[in-house]
């Protein structure tokens, strides 16, 4: 198995079948490309069906044993479903993250396809906010969510990312997710070298602690050494990559950007390897490159840890209602 020189090999891929979106969340930063386009007729630089399952077919080649479509806004693509069929021949766990606006109608015919689970992008339950965060409707995502549920699209995960305006919510949207069997909770954290959103971010050190607090047990994912929280049985995973040299080396993925570029770290896209026109030996030798150069973005590209850090006055959690336990904390 081909690993870069930190002994990092790579299990999972993300691909971008569009830059596309229906909506306009206010810290989107694309894959690390920038803003999106607005949803319209598709174009030229989308990759075509054919292109993702040669892809994907050669990532598996390499350790690929896991494909998450993602955008834009994947949905936008009339052929989503086509493209998963194709994928799930070559590597059978495939998954999607979505807005959820569009959800609720294609839902089962995905599943159908061979789609395993879905990530729905949920930051607020409360609509106002969610208009303000998301610029669109929070009525059909929650009616994509029930119905990705229904059809057995699970775990649902919702993504909530966690900035200025969500931090005090997350008392209130653990409270959401808790008791729907296959319903889990991810905490993103914002992400403003992406977006130069500064005056967005908060500092993660009091939801961490707020977390351990209120949790009954704390598990660690292979995955980025992801911090996963129960709260009686219901999972909230802390997605923490800002300025965190240990998420860096334990990241396990590539990425391929809407024209077919492999990209080795979302932070980056001074590592962009276009593949198209591209044989099937030059594919092989652009999926060595991009394993191979791989560096972890903190504490290897980025090295001062220090400057640019988060404001020292941690954010905690102060919405009523907190969930908690009775067992305390354990790891």
């Amino acid at each position: 198995m081909v690993s870069d020189a930190w002994g990092r090999t790579v299990t999972d891929v993300r691909i971008s079948v569009t830059k596309r979106c229906n909506f306009a969340c206010i810290y989107c930063h694309d894959e690390g490309l920038g803003p999106v386009a607005r949803p319209g007729a598709p174009h030229g630089e989308e990759l075509t069906v054919a292109e993702v399952e040669r892809l994907v077919s050669t990532g598996r080649e390499f350790g690929i044993r896991s494909v998450k479509f993602t955008g834009g806004e994947p949905l936008v693509r009339a052929d989503l479903e086509e493209m998963i069929g194709r994928a799930v021949r070559q590597v059978p766990d495939v998954s999607l993250t979505t807005n959820g606006s569009m959800l609720a109608s294609r839902a089962e015919g995905l599943r159908d396809a061979g789609l395993k689970r879905v990530n729905v992008s949920l930051d607020s339950i409360d609509p106002k906010l969610f208009r303000e965060i998301r610029h669109g409707a929070l009525g059909p995502v929650l009616a994509g969510v029930r119905e990705a549920l229904r059809v057995g699209l699970t775990p649902v995960k919702l993504n909530m990312v966690v900035f200025r305006s969500t931090v005090d919510t997350i008392p209130q949207m653990i409270e959401h997710v808790a008791g729907e069997d296959g319903l889990h909770l991810q905490l993103i954290q914002f992400m403003p070298e992406l977006v130069q959103h500064d005056r967005l971010a908060v500092d993660l050190a009091g939801v961490r602690r707020w977390l351990e607090e209120h949790a009954s047990r704390v598990l660690v994912r292979e995955m980025h050494h992801r911090r996963i929280y129960l709260f009686d049985g219901t999972e909230v995973e802390l997605v923490d990559p800002v300025r965190n040299p240990e998420f860096c080396a334990n990241c396990h993925r590539i990425r391929i950007t809407h024209r077919g570029e492999l990209k080795g770290c979302l932070n980056r896209n001074d590592d962009l390897i276009p593949t198209r026109g591209l044989n099937d030996e030059q594919l092989r030798e652009a999926f060595r490159r991009v394993i191979t150069l791989r560096v972890p973005y903190y504490g290897g590209y980025v090295t001062d840890l220090v400057a640019g850090a988060a404001a020292p006055a941690a954010d905690v959690p102060r919405a009523g209602g907190a969930v908690t336990a009775s067992d305390g904390p354990s790891s």
